[in-house]
């Protein structure tokens, strides 16, 4: 049983140490997670714009 966990731990380590020295390429050039683009807001209403194009809440309070 002792010897189960001491392995379990001891693989726990290891992921920790890979994912420490991983963690630096991760980011993009500006530091976001995977280098994805910054989400788009629409200028009217100020909220996400996630499909582009017209704002769809904008154009609810329009009609």
């Amino acid at each position: 049983m002792v010897k189960i966990v001491s392995l379990f731990l001891i693989f726990m380590v290891v992921l920790a140490l890979f994912g420490r020295l991983r963690w630096p390429r991760i980011g993009g050039k500006d530091g976001r997670a995977g280098g994805l683009p910054k989400p788009k807001l629409c200028p009217d209403c100020g909220r996400y714009n996630l499909r582009g194009g017209p704002c769809r809440h904008c154009d609810n309070k329009r009609g």
